[in-house]
């Protein structure tokens, strides 16, 4: 048996944007047959994990984004204001 420490590399996700990480999450949806936008709102309105399918790591996708942060940041986004990826 081999004895050595195995090195992951979270960086590439960190550096993904919340645009791209909320488009895969809605492509995943929609290539399972749900309604992204309803799943999405009941993701973001209770924070129950379970309104996104596990298909393509959506949900772990989904879960790297503080939904505080992602509020202010789609409110931000629909109002023309702050910073927009």
């Amino acid at each position: 048996m081999d004895d050595y420490t195995i090195k992951f590399n979270f960086a590439k996700d960190s550096k993904r944007s919340t645009r791209e990480i909320l488009s895969d999450v809605y492509r995943s949806l929609e290539e399972k047959g749900y309604n992204p936008i309803n799943q999405m709102v009941g993701y973001i309105l209770s924070e129950d994990p379970t309104y996104i399918t596990n298909y393509n790591n959506a949900r772990t996708l989904i879960r790297k984004l503080d939904r505080d942060e992602l509020l202010q940041e789609l409110l931000e986004y629909y109002l023309g204001i702050g910073q927009q990826d």
